[in-house]
């Protein structure tokens, strides 16, 4: 009896380790468990995101446009990161519930951690580019026919899934990703004669500026993502780390693309509430954008960015004289609304699980 008991023991012992060594394995190899979240949250994430995505759109086109004088572009994306820096400070010290835990995780995460800040760095580098073209595109494009164009991400950005997380779309999502294509090609046209706001603009340097945009989305959204979801470290830690190198990367491209002016005027010259306005929305957008990526993925974040053209198409109309022939609005509806159907689709599935 004593020795089956030992042998039984034995096996059991062998079998724990076995689970054991699996798990680490599996953990090695797999990302991170998501956390489960309500539908109802991802519902208002995505609604937030999409309005906060217009009313940008629709806000930094007024100030790159108007009679003012013109503020730098590089110091509203460098404010911009420092105020998401802010942001993300107050919510993990409020998540972590006291000063000593708070502090803990600052001194474990960012300053112990020189590794993950430059593993961070990247996707800071690749965002201050894009911003920076975006503002580019904005000065040079109307608000419309950029965040149509600039929906060339969806496709970039299910590119970059498939070939960085081994992931497979669907046949649907596929299908949607093309009839977008479609659309945004015809909206192309005629680019110069869509607005009647009186400001020299050249289109060629604004589709560009969109491309380089549409490059950097695609590739920095993901790579966020497979950090996000490859550990268990707070959303506001990883924001952080972003956010420290990003505001080293747009300092630097600060004085490097504005400095002599920068030195002579000053770094808010030009500085309106507006601006100020657009600032907060990128602020707040950013960070809604990253709660939409760890929570979801970035195709459901593509699927926000498809119901804000329909928005800022709407206000660039009342705002700016923007023309739109029915054909063209029709196909965009259309392009639209088969990316939110299988978007909306996704939704479900993922609340259901």
């Amino acid at each position: 009896m004593t020795t089956r008991r030992r042998s039984r023991v034995s096996r059991g012992r062998r079998a724990e380790g076995a689970c054991v060594s699996s798990a680490r394995g599996c953990r090695g190899t797999m990302a991170a468990p998501r956390e489960n979240v309500s539908l109802l949250f991802k519902l208002y994430c995505l609604a937030v995101m999409t309005l906060v995505a217009a009313a940008y759109t629709i806000a930094l086109r007024y100030t790159r446009t108007s009679d003012r004088e013109l503020y730098f572009s590089t110091t509203a994306v460098c404010v911009t990161e420092v105020i998401k820096l802010l942001l993300s400070v107050g919510i993990l010290a409020k998540e972590t519930g006291s000063p000593g835990r708070f502090k803990a995780s600052l001194r474990e995460n960012v300053l112990g951690s020189p590794k993950e800040l430059m593993k961070l760095s990247v996707p800071s580098l690749v965002y201050a580019v894009q911003n920076n073209m975006a503002f580019l595109a904005l000065s040079n494009l109307d608000a419309a026919v950029y965040q149509v164009t600039y929906q060339l991400k969806i496709p970039c950005t299910a590119l970059c899934t498939v070939l960085m997380l081994n992931r497979t779309l669907s046949k649907l999502q596929w299908i949607s990703v093309f009839m977008l294509c479609g659309g945004v090609i015809l909206v192309q046209w005629e680019p110069a004669q869509a607005t009647k706001v009186v400001v020299e603009q050249n289109p060629l340097l604004g589709f560009g500026a969109v491309a380089i945009a549409v490059l950097c989305s695609g590739f920095a959204g993901v790579y966020f993502e497979k950090v996000l979801k490859s550990s268990d470290t707070s959303l506001w830690v990883r924001n952080i780390q972003m956010y420290l190198s990003g505001i080293v990367v747009t300092l630097v491209g600060v004085y490097l693309s504005d400095g002599a002016e920068i030195n002579e005027k000053g770094f808010f010259y030009g500085y309106t509430y507006y601006v100020w306005f657009v600032i907060f929305l990128a602020s707040v957008g950013g960070l809604y954008t990253s709660v939409v990526v760890k929570y979801t993925d970035n195709i459901m974040k593509g699927f926000s960015a498809a119901a804000a053209i329909v928005l800022s198409t709407i206000a660039s109309v009342m705002l700016f004289g923007l023309q739109i022939k029915t054909e063209k609005l029709k196909l965009v509806d259309t392009d639209c609304g088969a990316i939110q159907r299988e978007a909306g689709h996704k939704l479900l599935l993922d609340g259901q699980s």
